[in-house]
């Protein structure tokens, strides 16, 4: 986090994900203290068992991670308490249980962009950032496990989009993965020229009212040029490239390149599309390609698919950072095991047997340039400079509001009860709003 903001009951700092850093605001001194809120650092004690709370586990891995764990210290059992799929509802029971000031919740499965507002309201601990090795991290993950350059939490995974894509059906036409949206939907007219590819979808991202349509309308602005909040902190929607962007977005619904049935997509959702072989073109995360591979019968379209950069409007387009860190509850006993825990999830070897299970991006810099690691799962490379060079979500005070503004506003023109010049003139004005000192 290079910035940092004041309300008037706290301060968050800037929330790293995928856009460019608001201004600072100026306010009090940085809170220096992790639990209890009774002005004294939280004391990282106590051995015996703990949670881990984390969203649904739609790849199966995380409980064999656990159970790895609790065969090497069964005085110091971990027990998965898993959240729903949707982020947002994540987010929501994490926060209740941190105002009662519940014990029941040890370590959290954060999103990158919560990090900074549980730090800031003491609902996580500082931890010793010494006992883990963040230079072989990739830099942008450890920023966003960071308040006021103090560490709260550890990047557990990364997450950059992707555009995957039926190669099989490409190849047929003799097509190469789109760099730009028109290239992709001169390819799908020609796929959906041939009758027997008559009833296929051409592209679908995550478009239901949540924070993924946050990340998605990110991404088309961004990658039409455009920004949601500028370098110098002010709101940037009511421009041109941000028009052009979600302009992709509604006239994609209208022509039929993005399905109707997409504005109720979550990542699940389309990934269950995609693998009935139902999409040729589909925005999502890394951790769809070991699912879409699988050959147990789950995915139609294993071997069949690759992946690729994001298109964008004249060239390539803009990943948003995504991934998870792990943070202890300011509120839980037993912290030393919690710390140890952390450890062992985010080492070298679980991140690499995680992300050979599952495909989810690794936070660790090295396994991005594994030979064997690269040979099995070719994108990696190109998933780090995607990465590397994403951009982060408003980094904004009040960003839970923030986001269901921009909800509000891409759903309301997607969906035809406003144009996109309405939705951006009103959504500049509540997030300018939003964002004043």
């Amino acid at each position: 986090m290079r910035k940092s903001f004041r309300s008037t009951a706290f301060r968050l700092a800037a929330i790293a994900t995928v856009f460019a850093t608001a201004a600072a605001c100026g306010g009090d001194p940085a809170p220096t203290q992790g639990g209890g809120g009774n002005g004294a650092p939280a004391a990282l004690e106590g051995v015996g068992p703990i949670t881990l709370v984390s969203g649904k586990d739609t790849s199966g891995n995380l409980q064999n991670q656990v159970d790895a764990w609790n065969k090497q210290n069964p005085d110091q059992k971990v027990t998965i308490i898993e959240l729903p799929e949707s982020a947002d509802a994540q987010r929501q029971q994490m926060v209740q249980n941190a105002q009662t000031q519940s014990d029941a919740y040890s370590v959290l499965t954060l999103d990158v962009i919560w990090t900074a507002e549980f730090a800031a309201n003491q609902w996580v601990v500082p931890l010793p950032e010494a006992e883990f090795p963040l230079d072989t991290f990739l830099p942008a993950t450890v920023e966003t496990a960071k308040y006021f350059n103090k560490l709260y939490a550890v990047p557990a995974t990364s997450d950059g989009g992707l555009l995957y894509y039926r190669k099989d059906l490409l190849d047929s036409v003799g097509a190469k993965a789109p760099t730009t949206w028109a290239e992709m939907k001169e390819t799908c007219e020609k796929i959906k020229a041939k009758p027997e590819n008559k009833a296929l979808n051409c592209f679908a991202g995550q478009y239901e009212k949540y924070e993924g349509l946050t990340v998605n309308f990110s991404e088309a602005v961004n990658s039409a040029g455009g920004a949601v909040v500028g370098e110098d902190g002010k709101p940037t929607v009511n421009t041109p490239e941000a028009a052009q962007g979600l302009q992709f977005l509604v006239d994609g619904l209208k022509d039929g390149t993005i399905p109707e049935k997409a504005r109720t997509y979550k990542e699940e959702e389309g990934r269950r599309d995609f693998q009935a072989g139902q999409l040729i073109f589909h925005r999502q995360w890394p951790y769809q390609y070991a699912l879409a591979n699988a050959t147990d019968g789950s995915s139609k379209v294993a071997g069949k698919f690759d992946v690729a950069p994001l298109p964008g409007a004249s060239g390539p387009g803009a990943s948003t950072l995504g991934g998870h860190n792990l943070a202890i509850s300011a509120f839980a006993p037993n912290k030393k095991t919690s710390v140890d825990f952390i450890k062992f999830m985010t080492g070298e070897e679980q991140q690499r047997a995680n992300l050979e299970a599952t495909s989810k991006a690794p936070s660790m810099a090295s396994l991005y340039d594994d030979p064997a690691l690269v040979e099995k799962f070719p994108y990696l490379p190109g998933l780090k400079a995607s990465i590397e060079n994403a951009k982060k979500r408003p980094s904004v005070v009040k960003y839970q509001e923030v986001s269901t503004a921009i909800q509000e506003a891409a759903y309301s023109a997607m969906s035809g009860q406003a144009t996109p010049q309405d939705a951006l003139a009103s959504l500049q004005t509540k997030l300018e709003q939003l964002t004043a000192s």
